[in-house]
């Protein structure tokens, strides 16, 4: 199992970035707040989590141990795979995620897109154990700052990354402006959140 990767990043989108390993590139898929502030040219350590399938091998990188401890325990609910574990990663975070099943917090589940009220429900009976687990592996997130300019580009291809169109995610980010002009210092994951969040609601 590939657990981690130190390295140079010399591609980054939306979605992932490519790291070279001693002249290795590794192609990998991570959440936006894990890219915020990642340029092509630094030097990374990411935390990574390997999915086998019959006609793939997809590496998932994280910023922090606490961040792919919760990818892969989210993926122990019936019915969630990768692609929403991520976005359970993108919208909670590892400590988002620990209290809203330790609350049963069935709205906080369902912001999550791919995640309806049957599924938020099946999470908090089949995760409530693990919630320890989360916890012992330090459920906190290091937000990254954004440059000044940055965010909504950020906050775009994240949404985009995630499967959102260019129309709904241009949209998202419209409506998180006024997070963004009222504190520069806010970090893109919380961006990130907020317009996850409002495209929820709409």
């Amino acid at each position: 199992m590939i657990a981690s990767l130190a390295g140079k990043v010399v591609a980054i989108d939306g979605a992932g970035a490519v790291i070279s390993v001693s002249g290795v590139g590794f192609a990998v898929l991570a959440p936006p707040q894990t890219l915020a502030g990642v340029a092509v040219g630094d030097d990374v350590t990411w935390f990574t989590s390997l999915i086998v399938r019959a006609d793939a091998l997809t590496l998932y990188a994280f910023g922090s141990p606490a961040e792919r401890a919760c990818f892969e325990i989210v993926q122990q609910s019936s019915g969630i795979g990768p692609k929403i574990a991520l976005a359970v990663v993108s919208v909670l975070g590892p400590s988002g995620l620990a209290d809203a099943i330790r609350r049963e917090d069935l709205a906080a589940l369902t912001r999550v897109p791919g995640i309806g009220r049957k599924g938020a429900q099946k999470m908090v009976i089949e995760l409530k154990e693990k919630v320890p687990v989360l916890l012992a592996a330090g459920a906190t997130i290091e937000d990254a700052l954004p440059a000044a300019n940055t965010w909504r580009d950020q906050v775009v291809s994240g949404l985009e990354g995630l499967g959102w169109s260019v129309k709904d995610a241009e949209a998202a980010a419209d409506s998180v402006a006024p997070m963004a002009d009222d504190d520069p210092t806010v970090p893109v994951a919380a961006l990130m959140r907020a317009a996850l969040r409002s495209l929820a609601r709409a």
